[in-house]
């Protein structure tokens, strides 16, 4: 892990971690805390992704610092949280970006283990790190945790169902830890990014015609996506005080009107504005213009 210089618990710059922070939205997500003033650490796989992470945003605000960690190995995060807290006693913000598409094209012929891999990332990498910081967040009652959404959590993406699996089981997830951290202090709420420029639509053209959407997400690069910033500065929201009584969402950065959700903490205790439900006619009736 590179640092700045070791804190105690009593310093009042928040500590925010990012996992996948490397490249892409996380690296934004990143950027929009340390221009924060917090102190921001950011972890990945690749250590020449990072270093390349931590040299664009050493002039951002704040601080930064990396760690190579595999979200997926149970003795990295043990050793991740282990350090993070003996050098700065908490962890007030984590951010969970860390994700692949894994194989893309129809489930009857994707490699099974890449599939399963998919999953590792994407979810039960997510349950591990979320797992090993709220310990430290119960115990001191604050705390937001942020987790990413993609493509396929409110509707179905053929061609990645790995991919699409796995992320609603994340918002599902987002949902469940907020009524059981409820009465904790900690928020939890998952943010749906929008078509983001990344490496992963790299993979949909490589996989040509196992891509259905493959013309579809070409012509959408071509006219270069939506702002990551708009994810970052959703994030950074959804991290402050204005967010307070906002947990247990899936929020889109790009299409809905969240700056207004700051003084709707009460209609959102009673709705099920914003969360995965069925239609079923009953509870929720299908609406149509046509």
């Amino acid at each position: 892990m590179t640092a700045e210089r070791a804190v105690g618990p009593d310093d009042t710059a928040r500590v925010v971690l990012v996992t996948g922070g490397s490249l892409g939205i996380g690296r934004e997500i990143a950027r929009a805390f340390c221009q924060q003033g917090d102190r921001v650490v950011v972890t990945a796989r690749g250590a020449e992704d990072l270093q390349a992470a931590v040299e664009d945003l050493a002039g951002a605000g704040g601080s930064v610092e990396s760690a190579v960690c595999d979200v997926t190995d149970d003795r990295a995060v043990g050793a991740l949280l282990e350090n993070l807290l003996e050098r700065y006693g908490r962890v007030d913000v984590l951010v969970n970006n860390a994700g692949i598409y894994g194989p893309i094209g129809p489930l009857v012929d994707n490699d099974i283990e890449s599939w399963c891999q998919t999953v590792e990332i994407n979810l039960l990498g997510l349950i591990r790190i979320t797992k090993s910081v709220l310990p430290q967040m119960i115990a001191r009652g604050s705390g937001a945790i942020i987790n990413l959404s993609g493509g396929g959590a409110t509707g179905p993406k053929p061609g990645y169902s790995a991919y699409a699996a796995s992320k609603t089981a994340v918002v599902r997830l987002t949902e469940v830890l907020a009524h059981e951290l409820a009465s904790s202090g900690i928020r939890v709420n998952a943010i749906a990014p929008g078509f983001v420029a990344t490496r992963l639509h790299d993979q949909t053209l490589a996989a040509g015609p196992m891509a259905p959407d493959r013309d579809k997400v070409a012509e959408k690069l071509q006219g270069g996506g939506d702002d990551p910033r708009r994810a970052a500065e959703l994030a950074v929201f959804l991290a402050s005080d204005r967010a307070a009584g906002v947990s247990g969402r899936l929020i889109s950065a790009i299409w809905d009107d969240w700056a207004d959700l700051a003084g709707r903490s009460d209609q959102l205790a009673g709705s099920d504005l914003y969360t995965l439900r069925r239609i079923d006619n009953m509870f929720f009736t299908e609406v149509s213009d046509r």
